[in-house]
């Protein structure tokens, strides 16, 4: 039974092996030259200086001849020795395919691994810096806050050329793609860092001007959030359950991320009181993170209520709109009279989401070329419109559980937009919006917690890295986002 011991041994253990048996044997070589050295030196002059006619003793010249005839065949002995541990060697580093020093090539998952990892660090990253800019532009002139601003714009750019190869790559690019994202990444993060330190010194040279900038968002905040708890009761019922349910969770999101921010805005303040100024800019930059995306979930409940307005007023239009094209289309889509007629119902029926009823209206003529004119058009952007801003807020405020996917789909769906494309670029940020729903589930719903620790952790407030929920994200890179670390 082979040992353990060597079956765990590393191919290069091997490899170390051979050159220490191929130095041993240089070194017997070289120590038998040396010792054959003085009889060399000896037995030249003794030669030389014996007179020819005198007979020698017998016995002392046969020693000198026998030293001497020892000294070829060691030397051959030697220098074979040599060149067969030479040869040694060279085969056992030929057989392992690589020097020892050189590093393994990634295999194509590990590479795979690796851009899905630098993407939603990335992206995690400029999140984040673009959250904390409007509390900095509070206590900060424009010119002042310029550059980091700037680096905000690099860094965003940068990380959707990555997400923009990450896309051909799926489509089937080969993965000469790979590292392309990874250095795009690399680069929107370097920016970030590089900015990070410069920040701080503007933000934190006295804390309780932040404090005070802090507490006056949340407050504002707080009465936004209860008049969208009242905006969500009228969505209910005029639109129906599903869009209420929709518009509910976001609002039922934002109050968790107050409370949290209350408790945080106790701490910075306690800490000011107390001159703890490192405590108190860590309690506070958590709190400024979780008003931040507080009010993310606010807007989108104001926004969503705009654009189901907007989308019931247009409703009979694109149905009458687009019942014209499909009359002189040639041949009709198949299932598009179907779908016009159970949408004609709905208007009749009861609460509906016109929204979703322009979507499907739009999608079911989206290859008639009428269908990209007049109403249909205004119709289908401003379906795209609601579906981005819809997968963009749940991806903001969840990304501590969401993957490269969704965010890569969403990149997708902004390009596509803006190309424009919009009956594509909803169905982009729909898909966008399943995967992230799919992997929050995946993650797990947070529990009910008092400070609402587990929703800042879930939103990427919070890093996750300690059991009080770890150290608040910063502007920055991957390098500097997460400076502010107890100790």
């Amino acid at each position: 039974m082979t040992s353990s011991l060597v079956r765990g041994r590393p191919r290069h253990a091997t490899a170390h092996i051979r050159v220490r048996v191929a130095h041993a044997l240089v070194g017997a070589v070289a120590g038998a030259g040396w010792l054959a050295i003085p009889v060399l030196a000896a037995q030249e002059p003794a030669t030389a200086s014996a007179p020819r006619t005198t007979a020698a003793p017998a016995a002392p010249r046969d020693d000198e001849s026998s030293a001497v005839d020892l000294i070829l065949p060691v030397a051959v002995l030697g220098t074979a020795g040599v060149v067969a541990a030479y040869s040694y060697v060279r085969r056992g580093r030929r057989a392992s395919g690589v020097a020892p020093s050189a590093p393994a090539a990634p295999t194509p998952a590990e590479a795979d691994r690796r851009a899905r990892a630098a993407l939603v660090e990335a992206d995690d990253s400029v999140r984040a810096s673009e959250e904390e800019l409007p509390f900095a532009a509070a206590l900060l002139d424009e010119r002042t806050l310029a550059p980091f601003r700037h680096a905000v714009h690099t860094a965003r750019t940068e990380l959707s050329a990555a997400f923009a190869l990450w896309h051909r790559y799926e489509e089937g690019e080969p993965g000469q793609a790979l590292p392309g994202i990874v250095g795009r990444c690399a680069e929107a993060g370097r920016v970030l860092d590089a900015r990070a330190g410069e920040l701080d010194r503007l933000r934190w040279a006295e804390v309780g001007p932040a404090l005070e900038v802090a507490e006056g968002a949340f407050r504002r905040l707080a009465a936004r959030a209860a008049d969208a708890r009242a905006t969500v009761t009228e969505l209910r019922e005029r639109y129906g359950p599903s869009v209420g349910a929709r518009v509910a969770g976001c609002a039922e999101e934002a109050m968790d991320r107050l409370v949290f921010a209350t408790a945080r805005l106790n701490e910075a303040r306690r800490a000011v009181d107390l001159d703890e100024q490192g405590r108190a800019v860590r309690q506070l930059r958590a709190a400024e993170g979780s008003v931040a995306q507080a009010g993310i979930l606010v807007a989108g409940v104001d926004r969503t209520a705009r654009r189901l307005r907007e989308a019931a007023a247009l409703v009979p239009a694109t149905l009458t709109g687009a019942e014209a094209v499909l009359a002189t289309a040639a041949p009709a889509p198949s299932g598009a009279d179907d779908t016009l007629a159970v949408v004609r119902e709905e208007l009749t029926a009861g609460p509906y989401d016109p929204l979703d009823a322009l979507r499907r209206i739009t999608r079911a003529l989206a290859r008639l070329p009428g269908a990209r004119s007049g109403v249909l058009d205004t119709a289908a952007d401003l379906v795209a419109r609601a579906a981005v801003g819809e997968a963009e807020d749940f991806i903001s405020v969840h990304r501590g559980a969401i993957g490269a996917d969704p965010r890569s789909l969403l990149a997708a769906a902004v390009r596509t937009l803006a190309a424009p494309h919009p009956v594509e670029a909803a169905v982009l940020a729909r898909r966008a919006l399943e995967l992230a729903e799919r992997d929050v589930r995946a993650h797990g719903l947070p529990d009910s917690d008092t400070q609402g620790t587990a929703g800042a952790v879930l939103g990427g407030v919070l890093l996750g890295e300690e059991p009080d929920g770890g150290p608040p994200v910063t502007f920055g890179g991957p390098e500097t986002r997460g400076r502010f670390r107890t100790g």
